[in-house]
Parts: structure tokens; sequence; C-alpha cells
């Protein structure tokens, strides 16, 4: 099962994190946690490895209708989005918000909040491609 939307970047991995906040932003998104996995694997742990942040984005509007549709959402909310360096570039990648759709089952009005949380996500992970 593919769960998630995703494009590669020809930009090094600062630009991008700063090109994502602002294309999300464009999307009704804002970003309400970032967490810096690098920086936690190597104090909690010692390992190394690359550039690699999670961004919790929400746009409140839809995180409202979803949380309308089944209090229980909030386990799957924010919308998880991932920038991590890849060699010369970064990779974003987004949750497909179909996959809570998927884990929630079907009937409980999530179906028509996934389909324009992925429009929006989509835009998003577009107008970085330029």
């Amino acid at each position: 099962m593919e769960y998630g939307l995703g494009v590669r970047l020809d930009r090094p991995f600062g630009q991008a994190v700063e090109a994502v906040t602002a294309a999300l932003k464009e999307q009704g998104f804002g970003v309400l946690t970032t967490i810096d996995v690098r920086a936690t694997l190597r104090e909690k742990i010692g390992a190394e490895v690359e550039d690699y942040l999670i961004l919790g984005a929400c746009n409140p509007a839809l995180a409202h209708r979803a949380l309308q549709a089944d209090r229980r959402i909030g386990l799957l909310l924010p919308c998880n989005v991932v920038v991590r360096a890849d060699g010369d570039g970064t990779v974003v990648e987004a949750v497909d918000p179909q996959t809570m759709v998927t884990l929630a089952g079907p009937g409980n009005g999530l179906g028509e909040v996934a389909d324009e949380a992925a429009r929006r996500l989509t835009a998003a992970l577009d107008a970085l491609r330029g």
C-alpha cells in the first residue's frame, strides 16, 4: 500500500525546508510541530543520519471537519510532512490523507476531507517542483 506523496528537489536542505513551509502555508497549512530526527537520534543514541525533519502540518478547517466526522481521527493528525537530505538534493514527502480513510473505515464522512487535504498537499508539492 502506497501511503505517501513526494517530490525530490534539487536544492539544499535548508532552502527546501523554507520552501516547503511556504508552499504549505499557501495551501492553508501551518506547521504545528517540527521534529528534528537527526538531532534527536544523535542526542539520544549517538546515531548519525542525514538532515531529517518531520513537520506536523495542519489545516485548521480540514482538521475541524475531520474531527466532526470522527473524534478518534486525532490519532492520525496532524499531517506529517518529511523533509530529508538526499545527496545533493532534498526529498519532501507527505502522508497521503487517503491513508486515514483506509484506517478509519468508510462511511464516516472522512473521504471528502481526505480528498481536499490530498488536493492541497499535492498542490503544495507541485509548487515546489516549480
